[in-house]
């Protein structure tokens, strides 16, 4: 007979953002739990809604597989005495093995005799194996957990029923005061409890008391329905993915319905509009043939269709008085200027540790002016970025954005038009938030990419400054998201500019001084570059670039963002050529040597006066040739000059002691193969590389 296990968690209602993930966890720690336990099963089917999570486990093995195993002990020189008789290390290893000295026997390992016990494990049964199935379910972690009753135990809810039935049989356990069972529960509303007769009827029996368990046909069931009124009505519907998921994980029994909302509310912007259905009200919004928003929505029920128009009513109702409150802000917002929210910006906090959103702004002047002339914009470019920075979160202090923040920056690229700001202002407002999540979409423009990258500068470097730095799981501010934002948008966007270099200027300007906070930006200029550098090793990584390529790439000297990533490129386009190891060996053992010396940039001259071979003049040659412009190619020609010196190299040191006795000899060895080490190190720090021959 094929067992099947059935284990079901009853809870309170789960936040629907938080069940997919949980069922996930469950079926994989389950999975990990009976691979531990050496019992093998064919599939782990899943069940999820907003009140059960439930694993099926199919043709589970009657037991663990038998063991037999030799366990080897002491020498046999330890094990026994001069007379044979047995040592108390002898004993005391058969007795830990259970066993006595009786069952010990020899064997020669390399030419030793140890002692050895052979052990037979009897493998453990099925039945004795899944009550452990309790620590899996209690091990599992949430993003809230909470606490009941007067138990210390937390949970993402309270539990309120399990089940665990072996075929037709109870697998007991106990959770605080809940004891496993064959009883389950139907719809909150519609169904009744059940009595499980085995496990294979699960999903049945829950049919039958409105409850679809099986996550994937209850999307499909609802993304029927959806699509059935929307083709009844002659509407284009947009099944956004993430509100479906949503949706699925709030209803047991899903029962699609539209209603209405009236038609003086398409005054306001569609976002507006599409956020209140959606992200308020988790309403699907429904558009004409030409992708015209339309006065209607489409929402799913978690029930049957009884009584279904005063569900509908009740629904328009509270949208309605959502969109009452967004025609109201509004029409209110654009009594006042653009000039009059900027002026309350004065009074409005970026952080108290920081400084104003007004003193914000300004800094992000300064930053964006800069930047958008070393990445070349056109004067008018650099005109609207000029105006679009002086404005740029001025929507923040609109009733619309304190009433839906999720719309800062849309609305303000809807109200800079309505006040006459030219389309290329309006847009850069918009995408300086951009990218909104780590591989969200990118600014298209180049004002607003400038701006988005200005604006995350800002607030790392600030936020570094105030002692507010991501530790571990922990980053409030969403500093790391802002940092990959502006990696991904320099490589989108080529921009060409060195990160360190432009934050010190940038602090040392007098007009900037004026607007920063009283902190030590200064200071913390390298440690804001190496969480930038983390960034880019992130996104080598997401490039399918070799971990120790972007390691090295970003170890090196130069903190061009940029150039980090052509030169990881380069490493990965060059590694598998048959003479790169030869190169790297070459190139990093002049980085090792060079390590003795300790000679600053200033202080690399060297004396071809000093020279005792060939080797060193001719390397001193290829070197001054391969440096000339060096720092104003491209990575790829970089390494290229730094291959054509691996003969020179390998010359050199074939006819060099470079550690020699005299000083001066040394001492302009350690200069010339310095000189070497500080043009790798622009490229990377080669020596972090792995390479096989």
């Amino acid at each position: 007979m094929a067992n099947n296990f059935l284990l079901e968690i009853g809870l309170e209602e789960i936040p629907a953002h938080v069940v997919t993930p949980s069922i996930q966890q469950l079926k994989k720690r389950a999975g990990d739990f009976l691979k531990d336990q050496r019992i093998s099963f064919a599939e782990i089917k899943t069940f999820s809604t907003p009140r059960r999570l439930a694993l099926y486990i199919t043709d589970l093995a009657d037991k663990q597989p038998d063991i037999d195993k030799s366990v080897k002990g002491p020498a046999k020189k330890i094990a026994q005495d001069s007379d044979g008789n047995w040592t108390k290390a002898a004993i005391g290893f058969s007795r830990g093995q259970g066993a006595t000295p009786d069952d010990i026997t020899f064997k020669d390992v390399k030419g030793v005799e140890y002692v050895f016990v052979e052990k037979h494990i009897a493998g453990k049964s099925l039945k004795e194996i899944l009550p452990g199935m309790k620590d899996v379910i209690t091990a599992m972690t949430f993003p809230t957990m909470m606490k009941w009753g007067t138990y210390s135990f937390e949970y993402v809810r309270p539990i309120k029923w399990l089940v665990a039935l072996l075929n037709d049989k109870v697998i007991p356990f106990k959770i605080l005061d809940v004891d496993t069972d064959r009883m389950t529960s139907g719809h909150r509303f519609l169904g009744k409890d059940i009595e499980l007769a085995n496990a294979d009827e699960y999903e049945e029996k829950l049919t039958e008391q409105y409850v679809v368990t099986d996550a994937a046909k209850r999307k499909e069931l609802i993304t029927k329905q959806i699509i059935k009124i929307a083709a009844d009505n002659n509407w284009q519907i947009n099944l956004d993915p993430d509100l479906l998921e949503e949706v699925n994980n709030l209803v047991e029994w899903p029962t699609a319905f539209f209603g209405n909302f009236d038609e003086k509310y398409l005054a306001i912007p569609d976002e507006v509009l599409i956020t209140s259905m959606k992200d308020h009200q988790r309403f699907f919004y429904v558009t004409d043939q030409d992708g015209k928003l339309l006065p209607h929505f489409i929402s799913v029920r978690n029930g049957n269709d009884y009584d279904i128009q005063n569900v509908v009513a009740g629904n328009e109702k509270v949208l309605t008085a959502r969109l009452d409150d967004a025609m109201f802000f509004y029409q209110e917002d654009q009594k006042k200027s653009i000039a009059d929210y900027v002026e309350r910006l004065k009074k409005v906090s970026f952080h108290d540790k920081i400084s104003t959103m007004y003193e914000k702004m300004q800094r992000v002047q300064v930053i964006s002016k800069y930047l958008g002339n070393l990445a070349g914009l056109s004067e008018q470019e650099l005109k609207d970025l000029e105006r679009a920075a002086s404005i740029y979160k001025f929507d923040l202090v609109t009733g619309m954005v304190g009433e839906f923040a999720e719309l800062q920056g849309v609305m303000g690229d809807k109200y800079a038009l309505l006040k006459g700001e030219d389309q290329a202002v309006a847009t850069a407002i918009s995408e300086h938030y951009m990218p909104i999540s780590a591989n969200g979409e990118l600014p298209k423009t180049n004002v607003g990419s400038i701006l988005a990258i200005a604006d995350k500068l800002d607030s790392i470097l600030t936020f570094f400054a105030a002692g507010m730095i991501p530790s571990g799981s922990n980053d409030p501010y969403a500093l790391r998201r802002q940092a990959t934002g502006v990696v991904r948008i320099v490589a989108d966007k080529q921009l060409n500019f060195d990160l360190e270099q432009t934050l010190n200027l940038l602090i040392d300007r007098e007009d900037q001084a004026s607007v920063a906070p009283k902190l030590d930006m200064k200071a913390q200029v390298p440690a804001v570059s190496d969480f930038v550098k983390d960034r880019i090793k992130q996104y080598l990584d997401d490039l399918g670039v070799r971990y120790d390529i972007a390691d090295a790439v970003t170890s090196g000297s130069h903190t061009n963002i940029l150039f980090n990533i052509a030169s990881a490129k380069t490493l990965q386009d060059h590694k598998d050529d048959t003479d790169f190891k030869d190169i790297i060996e070459s190139l990093t053992r002049v980085q090792r040597i060079a390590k003795k010396g300790a000679f600053k940039a200033d202080d690399l001259t060297v004396d071809p006066a000093l020279f005792e071979n060939d080797s060193e003049k001719a390397l001193n040659q290829a070197v001054a040739a391969a440096a000339k412009d060096y720092t104003h190619q491209s990575a790829e020609e970089d390494f290229g000059r730094l291959a054509q010196l691996k003969d020179k190299i390998n010359d050199y040191f074939d006819a060099t002691m470079v550690m020699a006795k005299d000083e001066k000899l040394k001492n302009n060895h350690l200069r010339q193969l310095t000189m070497i080490a500080n043009m790798i190190m622009y490229l990377g720090d080669l020596d972090k590389l792995v390479v096989k021959g």
